[in-house]
């Protein structure tokens, strides 16, 4: 299987018993929700990841993804509130002395005197929508435009609303700080809206004298308006669909993802799709017809990465789920390589991504068995699974991190180059001389870069046949 798959450690699966089914199944990151557990709650779980990367022999990448600035009601003080339609009530912080309505209690004053009559107010993951009638001294009244319970603690959102709030509050900043000490292998940033939260992440890890790929979630209107000027600062993306799904009108949820996994393929950045991908898989063995098309579009769109979450982190069948979506990907990837020409593709643009295009097409005109790509930076694999080959990609580097990080892209199989050997063609050869996995009279493409006459190295400035 040429996709990867990420799958949210929770209570189902989170020993080492399950860890290693899931890795069996297909798993190649692991996602730590720090919306629900700190550095100490997880310590026990890197620590489990790490014996079974030696036990498998295969890298698996720990992804740390942080709460951000979820927007939440307070306590209801009844414990949950039913809604009608055309329902009123009142939402700020203190009960209102009018009896005619429910009371929701909210205290973010800057978010109250933002809202206008006509604003759209979203709780409980989109399940409530209100429109605000009206504001009042302390808060807004909303009129509910469906049936429904809300109970405490839930998120707001307000669809189509500009809202100020950097994406790293305090805890965050901490959790991070605290990741790393850790030793997570990626960072996921929440409801981020400009370039300059991904920047300021990236500050504190530098800082902290640390250097992992940071995965921007897709979650608000403001990011999507802005995704060229992300993605560019940017190492992942991911098509985060749940609160998407609630600042954007639902139908164009779909083309949406189209145009950002687009997007992320011409960048030659890995995107992740997220969001109840095998949902009905919580309780059930089996997902559900729509489910099962789900990923596998997902995978044709050009997905690198699908994502499960209640599936693995809380669900009952959490090995099976892998399982499931380990097949429906592989049968969508069969599906995609018969629709790619190569031949047909627009030359790239820059002098890297053409040989990495030269490679693929030269593998597949000499039905090459493999491509091996040796890089310090992960760029020259990342270049190549954007091309989508049929052949696996062996993506060779001496830096640990970088194999943790290119377990992110499509069809790319991390392995360790062999740091004794000064050359980075000579470690390919050497790999494509030593790998069981091929054999005598197997003819690969190896790409690298060969070093200046100063010593230093360059980028991939090489294409080879060579043979086992």
């Amino acid at each position: 299987m040429k996709t990867k798959i990420v799958a949210t450690i929770g209570p189902a699966c989170n020993t080492p018993e399950k860890l290693s089914q899931l890795i069996d199944a297909g798993v190649r990151i692991v996602r730590l929700n720090f919306s629900h557990g700190t550095a100490a709650d997880f310590s026990a779980v890197i620590k489990t990841i790490r014996d079974l990367e030696v036990k498998h022999g295969i890298p698996i990448t720990v992804m740390q993804d942080l709460s951000g600035p979820k927007i939440r009601i307070g306590a209801i003080e009844e414990g949950a509130l039913s809604f009608g339609k055309g329902d009123l009530a009142f939402l700020g912080p203190e009960r209102p002395q009018r009896t005619d309505m429910q009371y929701i209690p909210f205290d973010r004053k800057e978010l109250l005197d933002g809202m206008e009559s006509g604003d759209r107010v979203v709780l409980a993951d989109g399940t409530l929508q209100f429109l605000v009638d009206s504001k009042v001294s302390g808060g807004v009244v909303m009129e509910a435009g469906n049936s429904g319970i809300v109970t405490s603690r839930k998120g707001l959102a307000l669809p189509g609303k500009h809202i100020m709030l950097p994406a790293l509050t305090d805890k965050d900043k901490k959790d991070l700080l605290d990741g790393l000490a850790l030793g997570a292998d990626a960072v996921a940033l929440s409801f981020v809206q400009t370039p300059e939260d991904v920047l300021e992440a990236r500050s504190i890890i530098r800082k902290a004298g640390y250097s992992i790929p940071i995965c921007v979630k897709l979650e608000r209107k403001n990011a999507v308006d802005r995704l060229e000027e992300i993605l560019a600062v940017a190492d992942i993306l991911m098509v985060a669909r749940g609160d998407l799904g609630i600042e954007c009108p639902m139908p164009t949820l779909p083309t949406m993802q189209k145009r950002i996994i687009a997007a992320c393929n011409n960048a030659n950045k890995p995107v992740i799709v997220a969001t109840q991908m095998l949902l009905s898989m919580v309780n059930n063995p089996i997902p559900t017809r729509a489910e099962t098309t789900d990923v596998a579009n997902a995978v044709l769109d050009g997905t690198d990465c699908v994502m499960l979450s209640e599936e693995t982190a809380m669900g009952r069948f959490p090995v099976e789920a892998v399982s499931f979506m380990s097949a429906i990907a592989s049968e969508a990837e069969a599906l995609l390589l018969e629709r790619t020409h190569l031949s047909r593709y627009h030359m790239p643009d820059t002098a890297a991504d053409f040989f990495s295009y030269s490679a693929c097409l030269l593998a597949e005109r000499r039905n090459a068995r493999a491509i091996v790509a040796h890089s310090m930076s992960g760029a020259a694999a990342r270049s190549l699974a954007s091309q989508r080959p049929r052949q696996p990609v062996y993506g060779l580097t001496p830096d640990p991190k970088m194999l943790r990080h290119l377990n992110f892209s499509w069809g790319v199989l991390p392995r360790t180059a062999d740091a004794a050997l000064s050359g980075h063609q000579e470690r390919a050869e050497r790999f494509v001389d030593t790998c069981p996995e091929l054999n005598a009279g197997d003819l690969c493409v190896i790409t690298a870069g060969q070093f200046r006459k100063d010593q230093t190295a360059s980028g991939t400035n090489l294409v080879k046949i060579y043979i086992k």
